[in-house]
């Protein structure tokens, strides 16, 4: 099966790039930039997707790549800070804007594979401190901007292309049209995959890694964690059993939707906790949207331990997670989004 790689560097929009892949049905998978080169290589990517991210390449502890990864032939598309890390691993050089771009920008465009189609002027988002100043060796500039010259640039011969802003936002217009050329035209992907095969070969997946073992479930009421046991309820039924840790903070009677929807309609073994009160204690007094939620999250994991010891031992955990849990748990300087 074909499929993308897209190395995490920490940025914002690091999933939402894997979505535009997908929109293309094109299978991707989101790993972290310290992802070793063997590992890539067994992966039999045909493309490799650098997302941008909040460090400056040429700072202490930024998160950098083997620069083998340039010689393995698969193509490479850099975005923002992946573009920036792309010219200075291989030889270029990248410096601190005069002009920081934020927002959305116009900029021209040269004929290229990832242009096709695009306008010769186009609109795109630009979120940039730094900027490229000197290209690499064999590479050419494919697009500018009033203040950054160096807006796009390729290296055709190796399949490397960069672009500063973000193509995956839809305040690039023309962003999801440069994603898919870069998919078909650069990486050869024909977009035979579908999502429903993903859920399907998913749960085939999970039933024959799980067996006949019992599996428990940190069930919040959210959309993440209601997919992840759903999904593995149609795997292995009641070998799963749910702990519904019931903060207080749902929506009214949103608790009751809960529980009715996993007992009568999906069937699933479900254990309800009522912890509003001990949540609500626990917040009293706190007005730091950040400190709030971190309490939060503190106290779910502390009630949902509890329950669990009175379940016994298990085999396996299943927990959902959300883009921007994803993002925020990503390499150690990722950007805190929520």
């Amino acid at each position: 099966m074909e499929s993308i790689l897209v190395l995490d560097f920490g940025g914002q929009y690091n999933q939402l790039i894997a979505r535009r892949v997908r929109e293309a049905n094109v299978f991707c998978e989101v790993k972290p930039c310290t992802v070793s080169l063997d590992e890539i290589k067994a992966g039999n990517y045909s493309g490799i997707i650098f997302t941008g991210g909040p460090a400056s390449v040429y700072a202490e502890n930024a998160p950098h790549v083997d620069a083998g990864i340039f010689e393995l032939g698969i193509p490479v598309l850099g975005i923002c800070y992946g573009a920036q890390l792309t010219a200075y691993t291989l030889g270029g050089t990248v410096t601190s804007a005069d002009t920081r771009e934020y927002g959305r920008t116009e900029i021209s465009v040269k004929p290229s594979k990832i242009f096709e189609g695009v306008p010769e002027t186009t609109t795109c988002w630009m979120s940039h401190t730094d900027r490229i100043a000197d290209l690499p060796a064999g590479f050419s500039v494919i697009a500018e901007s009033p203040v950054c010259p160096v807006a796009a640039m390729e290296n055709p011969e190796k399949g490397i292309y960069c672009v500063q802003f973000h193509p995956e936002v839809m305040h690039t217009p023309e962003g999801t049209k440069m994603i898919a050329n870069f998919l078909y035209n650069v990486c050869g992907c024909k977009g035979e995959w579908k999502m429903s095969s993903f859920v399907s070969d998913t749960i085939a997946e999970l039933k024959a890694k799980i067996g006949d073992k019992k599996v428990l479930c940190a069930l919040s009421g959210g959309v993440d964690s209601s997919v992840a046991a759903v999904m593995v309820h149609k795997a292995v039924g009641k070998q799963l059993t749910c702990i519904f840790v019931d903060h207080g903070l749902l929506r009214k009677n949103e608790g009751d939707e809960v529980e009715e929807v996993f007992r009568k309609q999906f069937d699933i073994n479900l254990i309800r906790v009522d912890a509003e009160e001990r949540f609500l204690s626990k917040l009293a007094g706190v007005t730091d949207p950040e400190r709030k939620r971190k309490i939060i999250g503190e106290e779910f994991i502390r009630v949902f331990e509890e329950e669990a010891k009175k379940i016994g031992a298990v085999d396996f955990l299943v927990q959902g997670t959300s883009y921007p849990d994803v993002i925020e748990s990503g390499p150690g300087n990722a950007a805190v989004i929520k």
